[in-house]
């Protein structure tokens, strides 16, 4: 956003390249991410108050692999490499980076020179997070040791004079225990000014929507999810009654949530036009058990669903959609050889197909930051904070053939959990919690008579970025309820199975 100062982070790959973009807007300034070798004069042209170079896999002697220009020393501004871009550094300026003499990850104890400003209001020894099998062994000309562990000599160098600094280790994990504070340190160098702020951040979305769409209708693909809601209300801001939210219930979404997402909408005085089109979606995956048919099927019925409801509207020049950040990131390469974990699903072609300009008011936003605005805008707790919810709905968590009975089962099985989940007060420690029907039928004893009924799985995960995950370690005595009580009250269920797997090996969806 150019009326907000930048900082720019180069990224080589590294897997916390956006938690590093995350971390520095937490502190207010806003950042964006671009590939690692990006030319020197196009960095200038964004005028950043200070550069990151990011973590990355490769070895700087690699055939291939990212540098950065050179140039980004001369910029005028100060630099921070971390990891991959600490040996960058040393290595571009003249000093010399070797393989390490045993590999250091996990944990490690930094005893840092609190003299140096980039330590300033931390601790002599703090612990810190470390990922590496290069290190620096001679410094460049001009720098200086300001920290270092017992298998890292140049855990932490300076060239104070031109504000240059490389870390070995990470500060942007939760790990480094200190790390936010190193980075505000940066920051404070970098004379940041602090003005990234969800009221800032909403004042201009509101302004670009009304001036760009001075007349005409926009209509908002509304999901009920945060990145749709917060998307509809900014342009109802915006535009007022103009702003025409079209809802495709696919029937398959949770329990009795197209009318709540109706409610809500209408209470914000957000008239919804409801598409409710169950039958047309079931009956295109009916035999369908292959799960990239099954999203195949259900992006094109919506894909018809919507042309058909948004023709309704002819006065409407703007489709707005509710991209992030990570989704603009990924869709244009920027993260250098990082792997794409995953598909986003979207309105894909539909602004071409229906002769409409595309408005993506979140696209320079990450998750926690929409969050954010939608406090600032006055959405409820429960959808501010609701998981992910994948698009397809629950045709993704009925590993099988998906027919309206087996929805129903899952919808009452998922209901149940999801309210345990919430009387528990756990809601918001899990990142993300869903029932998956499983394709077996499992033998039981109900009532002194056997049954031979179907088989649910759970899943709730702890993550920070949704490209690794961890299982959730629930109270016993809350898995206890939710089992009992879907075994109970769901005809059709008799065994309930909890999955203990993180992402990586499994996924977070089954499908």
């Amino acid at each position: 956003m150019a009326t907000h100062e930048t900082l720019l982070i180069l990224d080589f790959g590294g897997q916390y390249t956006q938690l590093i973009a995350r971390r520095v807007r937490e502190l207010g300034v806003f950042s964006e991410i671009h590939r690692g070798e990006m030319p020197a004069g196009e960095m200038r042209r964004l005028s950043p108050i200070g550069v990151v170079l990011s973590g990355g896999p490769a070895s700087i002697y690699e055939a291939g692999a990212i540098q950065p220009d050179p140039g980004v020393f001369g910029l005028g501004v100060p630099v921070l490499g971390l990891c991959y871009g600490q040996q960058a550094m040393a290595h571009l300026l003249g000093g010399k980076v070797e393989p390490s003499g045993s590999r250091e990850y996990g944990a490690a104890e930094l005893e840092a020179d609190l003299a140096c400003p980039l330590f300033a209001g931390t601790k002599a020894v703090q612990r810190v997070w470390m990922s590496h099998g290069d290190r620096v062994e001679r410094l460049p000309d001009g720098f200086r040791v300001i920290g270092h562990t017992a298998n890292a000599p140049v855990a932490a160098m300076a060239d104070e004079a031109r504000r240059l600094y490389g870390i070995q280790f990470h500060p942007e994990v939760r790990h480094t225990e200190l790390g936010r504070q190193i980075l505000d340190n940066f920051l404070s160098m970098c004379k940041a000014r602090r003005d990234w702020t969800p009221a800032s951040i909403r004042r201009e979305a509101v302004s670009r929507i009304r001036d760009r769409v001075p007349e005409g209708r926009i209509i908002v693909g509304l999901s009920g999810g945060v990145d749709s809601s917060v998307t509809a209300l900014l342009c109802r801001e915006a535009v007022g009654g103009r702003t025409v939210p079209i809802f495709v219930d696919t029937g398959l979404l949770r329990l009795d949530e197209g009318d709540s997402v109706q409610r809500r909408f209408e209470g914000f005085g957000l008239k919804v036009d409801r598409v409710n089109a169950a039958d047309r979606f079931l009956a295109r995956l009916a035999g369908v058990d292959d799960p990239e048919e099954k999203r195949r099927r259900i992006g094109h019925e919506f894909i018809a669903v919507f042309e058909e409801e948004a023709r309704r509207f002819p006065d409407a020049r703007f489709l707005a959609q509710g991209t992030l950040y990570p989704d603009v990131i990924e869709s244009t390469s920027v993260r250098g050889p990082s792997a794409t974990i995953k598909t986003h699903h979207n309105v894909g072609g539909l602004p071409e197909r229906l002769g409409l300009e595309l408005i993506e008011p979140l696209r320079e936003l990450f998750k926690d930051e929409v969050r954010r605005i939608g406090e600032e805008l006055g959405l409820p707790p429960e959808f501010v904070w609701r998981h992910p919810f994948p698009g397809p709905g629950l045709a993704v968590r009925i590993l099988g053939d998906v027919t309206p009975e087996r929805v129903l089962l899952l919808q009452c099985a998922d209901a149940i959990f999801m309210e345990e989940i919430g009387a528990a007060g756990l809601y918001r420690e899990i990142a993300q919690a869903a029932t998956v029907l499983l394709p077996v039928r499992s033998v039981g004893v109900m009532g002194d008579q056997r049954t031979y009924e179907n088989v649910a799985a759970l899943r709730a995960v702890t993550t920070e970025d949704f490209m690794t995950a961890d299982w959730y370690r629930f109270p016993p005595e809350v898995l206890d309820r939710v089992a009992r009580r879907i075994v109970n009250e769901v005809r059709g269920i008799n065994r309930v199975v909890y999955d203990v797997t993180s992402k990586p090996p499994g996924t977070i969806e089954w499908e």
